[in-house]
């Protein structure tokens, strides 16, 4: 089969198209025939060793993934061959920039039949992240307020469409090329933080503050002020200190997105509902993949990038 992987850290160039065997799925595997696999931030990281995620090489990238499963190993029970499947794979092993992917079997669930099954692989880590931010490490309700810092991402996104189905009023932040896309995912309130000061621009105090923008941490730190006595800040940038306020028992969380089977399920249906909309930016070909990754050691990549094998 036809393989992007890297034999040792380094920049894009280390990634190399590859002839290899297909695994062969052991007890409580599947293998998948890859419709397509999804472009994170964290791919970058892991090939560029700045990440602290003890890979083995060589390796393959792209964890999030979506494809028919064609082959299963003993005692797999709840998926079969055939079945349309999309998957977050532990970070550590091969991905899906292949044609085949070997994963656990408990790491995969049914994909949304609402939208095609390439677009599915967008949708498994970024919107788990989104999800586990606000609701196990928020602890967000229906009625509170919810302060986003950085919602033109496709975490952002989801955690809008996420909150705003909890009843939860939200406020977020961000730059005039998003604000459309903001609004569109259902934001109650909008800043532009490239005019307005969110310590200025609130109006009162919210229940959680989730930062997803690489802010200055001294601006981070006075956001902690627009937190409610005992409510929650939480931030997905792991690069730097998530602040607190333990003298108001403001919570300091930051996020490292975990596998969850029952919840990854849950997602789908509300994509399937027409509750929760997967964003896809652009589609490229596996060969571009290098490409890819230039782009993001340059630079941030907007919006989500699915890469097809084909």
């Amino acid at each position: 089969m036809k393989a992007m992987r890297f034999h040792e850290v380094g920049g894009p160039e280390v990634l190399q198209f590859e002839e290899i065997e297909p695994s062969v799925p052991a007890a409580g595997q599947v293998r998948l025939r890859v419709a397509a696999s999804a472009f994170n931030a964290a791919d970058n990281g892991m090939r560029a060793g700045f990440l602290p995620i003890p890979v083995v090489l060589p390796h393959v990238p792209g964890y999030d993934v979506s494809g028919i499963i064609d082959a299963v190993g003993e005692g797999v029970e709840g998926v079969a061959v055939g079945d349309a499947v999309i998957g977050f794979l532990p970070m550590e092993s091969d991905g899906g920039a292949a044609e085949y992917v070997v994963a656990p079997a408990d790491a995969v669930v049914a994909a949304p039949t609402r939208i095609p099954l390439t677009d599915a692989a967008a949708l498994p880590s970024v919107a788990l992240t989104a999800w586990q931010a606000l609701f196990d490490d928020g602890r967000l309700e229906a009625g509170q307020r919810l302060l986003i810092v950085g919602a033109g991402g496709v975490v952002g996104k989801y955690a809008i469409q996420l909150a705003k189905r909890a009843g939860v009023h939200v406020i977020a932040t961000a730059s005039p090329r998003s604000i459309d896309a903001v609004r569109a995912a259902g934001a109650d309130e909008i800043i532009d933080h490239t005019t307005s000061n969110p310590l200025r621009a609130v109006d009162g105090q919210v229940d959680v503050l989730l930062n997803l923008a690489p802010i200055d941490p001294e601006q981070f730190t006075a956001f902690v002020a627009l937190v409610r006595d005992g409510g929650a800040v939480v931030s997905t940038t792991a690069f730097m200190a998530t602040p607190g306020d333990e003298t108001r028992g403001v919570r300091a969380a930051t996020v490292f997105v975990l596998p969850n089977r029952e919840r990854l399920t849950e997602l789908v249906s509300l994509v399937d509902d027409g509750q929760l909309t997967v964003e896809v930016t652009r589609r490229i070909p596996l060969t571009e993949l290098p490409a890819l990754h230039a782009e993001a050691s340059a630079g941030r990549v907007p919006g989500k990038v699915v890469v097809l094998p084909a």
